[in-house]
């Protein structure tokens, strides 16, 4: 294989670079250079698999000699099914097995060398679960999901977060935030917090897009239900406290205008 040399990248900031390089040279094969990879997978030929470098390249060719490999190795013999099944069904097949691939590889690194931070693995999963699959490249379904995912992420998390906190029916309570002022004792809103980060790790705040954590403020919107870090919409958590309804500033505009 001639995708460069040996890379052995040691932060989580490297080895989400290297997925990303690897991501993208997959990518490509599926998609702009497809032509050619569907040629290279010949069924004739013997086992074959698709490899992606941190380069952006892509290479079709036999799995690695020595055993056990280097690195985890991708599906094998993906060109025997090339001409068994429709060519879209099959590049979704080997999308599929790509996705499976990049991840075994990204916690190969992180397993191998360890990180400086116990949440490494968990902030290293997080990067990588912004991006949108191959399979989801690949199969078109990719700006859908993502609009389909912050609507629902954001739906999921007006319920749960009000309900933990405010234990209240089903209408969303109003002046909702994510930091209610400290009623428990530490252990409890450690627990909490972990619990609110692993649920709701993928809702976005409405005005600069980024994820939810639960280290930081956050208000929700009592007319869109959209979340925003309170910094964003320069809300602080006393201030909330005397807010009976919260809009957001685009609501707010929309009143005003109408």
């Amino acid at each position: 294989m001639d995708g460069g040399p040996p890379y052995n990248p040691r932060t989580v900031e490297e080895v989400f670079r290297d997925f990303k390089g690897r991501r993208a040279g997959m990518i490509k094969a599926l998609t702009t250079d497809v032509e050619e990879f569907y040629q290279q997978c010949d069924p004739d030929k013997e086992n074959l698999c698709l490899y992606g470098f941190p380069s952006e390249q892509w290479e079709v060719n036999l799995p690695a000699e020595e055993v056990p490999p280097e690195l985890p190795e991708p599906a094998l013999g993906i060109n025997f099914a090339r001409d068994g099944m429709q060519e879209k069904d099959w590049l979704s097949l080997v999308a599929v097995h790509s996705d499976a691939w990049l991840l075994a590889v990204a916690f190969y690194f992180g397993a191998r060398f360890g990180f400086d931070k116990a949440d490494s693995k968990k902030r290293l999963f997080n990067m990588i679960n912004d991006l949108p699959t191959i399979f989801e490249v690949v199969t078109g379904t990719a700006k859908k999901q993502v609009k389909e995912k912050s609507s629902v992420s954001n739906h999921s998390s007006n319920k749960s977060k009000s309900n933990s906190k405010n234990q209240r029916g089903p209408e969303p309570p109003q002046g909702k935030y994510s930091k209610p002022m400290q009623t428990k004792d530490d252990d409890d809103e450690e627990g909490l917090d972990e619990e609110e980060e692993e649920e709701h790790g993928e809702t976005l705040c409405g005005a600069c897009g980024e994820n939810y954590a639960s280290d930081e403020f956050w208000i929700c919107c009592d007319i869109c239900e959209k979340w925003f870090h309170g910094k964003c919409v320069k809300i602080t958590p006393a201030r909330a406290e005397h807010i009976k309804q919260y809009k957001c500033p685009s609501c707010s505009n929309k009143r005003a205008r109408a």
